[in-house]
């Protein structure tokens, strides 16, 4: 009587959570991703079936990022894609999290959000997870902090991606893959590449950038990196963290319009959409404005320049050899450090012949003071060339040969 009993009451008990809900229907997911599993595989269509072998065939200590992507994916990825390509996506994504220090240490919602995701915008859905992995782990390898992994990627990605800014691009909006194939991208397929190479060795990287500048002279975006709970910006040419030729231009931004505001891509939903300029019927490619931190940014260095009345501007321009026309198609892009003794002091890229005119590298240095400029010419050649600053800003020009 009391194993007869203690049937019933065991069935009765399944049956009370069958009605009341508390059945696990999704196996090794948090509850707060239900509702959203259930939105999707409700959704009418072909593909559940892809998406419910994405979810089944995820090992259990990755479940809940497979659950995040499905749960806040638009409709057009619910419709299209493949379980493969999403077990892919997140197998590489957490192998990063496994092998980098920095990945370990971040917040679950950091890198569900800037590091697992597989697009930042609208573009082609390309499945660049295990390649992008395969291609930067080495320039990153070494790097004891997240801040040097950041500076080491972002000064190798044009030479290992071998893509260049040039207007003659095919679309705006293209994929990595896209972008490689014709070796040229706008603004924003390159943004879209550094945050795929960033997001595949683990580094948390969303797009940001403005629908129009404040002056009406069109848009531009860029990519934000996380560095211990705070967000920097920074460009596939670098120049360095929260430095480029447009801060004038962002401090200038008006939160309060959408057309000159700034805005900060996320896959889930956030406060508002990212505005695009090549299709502005797509609203699910969600964002944050966040024109309120690049005025600070900008409104921050220029209090900073005032107290610096002991520094001046070094802008360093890079050209082929001393004999060519000093011409901007004549420019290159390369990599070049500076040094203050034996220390090395700063970094950045050189623009190429394709980049703005005005973007230029500049560097802040100390008045009266000697410094080495150091990079590798033709031929992998180390050259380095010494400057004595003044009390006025300086240009000086390099060459390869």
């Amino acid at each position: 009587m009391i194993r007869i009993s203690g049937i019933i009451s065991f069935a009765m008990i399944l049956t009370l959570m069958s009605l009341t809900g508390c059945v696990d229907k999704y196996p090794n997911v948090p509850r707060k991703y239900w509702p959203g599993l259930d939105e999707a595989f409700s959704k009418p269509g072909g593909n559940i079936l892809e998406l419910k072998q994405a979810l089944n065939n995820t090992p259990v200590d990755q479940k809940e990022g497979m659950a995040f992507l499905i749960a806040n994916m638009p409709q057009r990825d619910l419709d299209t894609l493949t379980s493969e390509f999403l077990l892919d996506n997140v197998e590489y994504a957490y192998r990063a999290k496994e092998t980098f220090p920095w990945t370990k240490e971040l917040p679950d919602s950091i890198f569900f959000n800037e590091v697992l995701p597989y697009v930042s915008l609208n573009e082609r859905r390309d499945n660049w997870r295990k390649d992008f992995y395969e291609r930067f782990s080495k320039y990153v390898a070494e790097s004891p902090d997240l801040r040097s992994a950041i500076d080491s990627l972002n000064k190798h990605i044009r030479d290992e991606l071998l893509v260049d800014y040039n207007t003659k691009r095919k679309k705006p909006d293209q994929s990595p893959y896209e972008s490689m194939e014709q070796g040229m991208a706008s603004c924003s397929g390159l943004s879209i590449l550094l945050t795929d190479a960033f997001r595949a060795v683990g580094i948390p990287s969303r797009i940001a950038g403005t629908p129009n500048w404040h002056d009406d002279r069109g848009n531009h975006n860029w990519n934000e990196v996380w560095i211990d709970g705070e967000w920097y910006f920074t460009e596939y040419y670098p120049s360095g963290l929260n430095k480029s030729w447009f801060l004038a231009d962002a401090g200038k931004a008006d939160p309060n319009s959408r057309e000159h505001a700034i805005y900060a891509s996320s896959f889930m939903p956030a406060d508002t959409y990212f505005p695009l300029v090549w299709d502005s019927t797509i609203t699910y490619v969600n964002a944050y404005n966040v024109t309120d931190r690049y005025i600070k940014i900008y409104e921050d260095s220029e209090r900073e320049k005032q107290l610096a009345g002991n520094r001046i501007v070094v802008k360093v321009l890079m050209f082929k050899s001393a004999v060519c026309t000093l011409k901007g198609d004549d420019r290159v892009a390369a990599n070049v450090d500076v040094f203050s003794g034996g220390e090395q002091i700063g970094g950045g890229r050189t623009s190429g012949p394709t980049q703005d005119m005005n973007d230029v590298l500049e560097f802040k240095l100390e008045k009266n003071r000697d410094y080495t400029f150091k990079y590798f010419g033709d031929g992998g050649v180390l050259k380095q060339v010494g400057i004595h600053t003044g009390d006025k800003n300086m240009e000086i020009k390099l060459y390869m040969k």
